[in-house]
């Protein structure tokens, strides 16, 4: 069993499923979204977020740096890093003052993970919340690993949460179901080429697992990320509801997920360029003629937002 890293526990998370929530989020993902808010959970490798803001161009990483990775670039003497070169020892990380740097990835033995989530257990109990496991991809990690995690979760009474692409082999979803809550299932792109020019895959096993899933008796809140310039379409939406409804698929709730370009900052602290630039939110007004056209076809849980 290998333990998978992890970028971030976020407390008092509301909008992962009912309650107060403390959501995981897991490192590593098998798509790649032009829009993803979360850069940093797409390799399965630690990685350094590098706060331009922050830095003085005190040096002290250049000078620490056993690598040389690290050096003063432009007229400026702005402190640039050769992520080819860098070994993610951390000494950079040890010698800045101003925190620089952040690394993104940590590793926790279960009984460690568990531990730091039962310190919220008091608003799960009040709440009728619990823990969600998200990424990255939960399903895509070592799988040996998440069962054993949820098993453990669930043998204590927690409500456990899994948010999911669903791009994953089938038999990670069934190791997981008896012990799950609810699976926050996303669909991004029902055209397959369109799928794969912004998410890197297409949709086949996706959308076969969901057909899976509900026939499993997976409880389902669908997660429909909007993209003005992308899927925001009244053809998308009556794509995604003739498909459910010709598989008889069975949804919980639907939640019309807003784009919104929060995490694009990361993209440079990552070294990496982002590509959302002509993508923008929806109009509220479309949006609640999508809740309605949900409803008139028998979906009677919709909501705009997490």
């Amino acid at each position: 069993m290998s333990k998978p890293l992890i970028f971030n526990i976020q407390k008092y998370s509301v909008h992962d499923g009912e309650g107060i929530r403390t959501t995981v989020f897991f490192k590593g993902c098998p798509i790649s979204c032009q829009w993803c808010h979360n850069p940093e959970s797409q390799s399965y490798k630690k990685e350094l977020l590098f706060h331009k803001s922050r830095c003085t161009s005190c040096g002290e990483c250049i000078r620490s740096c056993p690598e040389r990775a690290i050096s003063y670039v432009g007229e400026n003497h702005d402190v640039w890093t050769d992520r080819n070169k860098c070994t993610l020892c951390g000494t950079c990380l040890d010698v800045c003052v101003h925190n620089v740097r952040e690394e993104a990835g940590k590793e926790y033995e279960i009984p460690e993970l568990i531990k730091e989530l039962e310190k919220d257990k008091m608003f799960y109990e009040q709440s009728g919340g619990g823990i969600t496991l998200s990424g990255g991809e939960v399903l895509a990690q070592d799988m040996d690993y998440i069962e054993a995690l949820v098993r453990r979760l669930h043998d204590k009474g927690y409500s456990v949460n899994f948010d999911t692409c669903g791009c994953v082999p089938y038999d990670h979803f069934k190791r997981v179901l008896p012990y799950a809550d609810t699976f926050l299932y996303d669909i991004k792109l029902m055209d397959p080429e369109l799928h794969r020019k912004y998410v890197g895959k297409d949709n086949q096993l996706i959308l076969e697992n969901l057909k899976k899933l509900s026939d499993d008796g997976g409880k389902i809140n669908l997660r429909l990320p909007l993209i003005d310039g992308v899927n925001a379409s009244d053809e998308y939406i009556q794509e995604v509801i003739d498909f459910l409804v010709k598989n008889n698929i069975r949804i919980y709730k639907t939640n019309l997920l807003k784009y919104h370009s929060t995490g694009s900052g990361k993209y440079e602290k990552l070294g990496r360029p982002y590509h959302g630039e002509n993508m923008g939110v929806p109009e509220q007004s479309w949006l609640e003629s999508v809740m309605e056209t949900f409803k008139k076809n028998g979906f009677a849980d919709i909501k705009i937002g997490g």
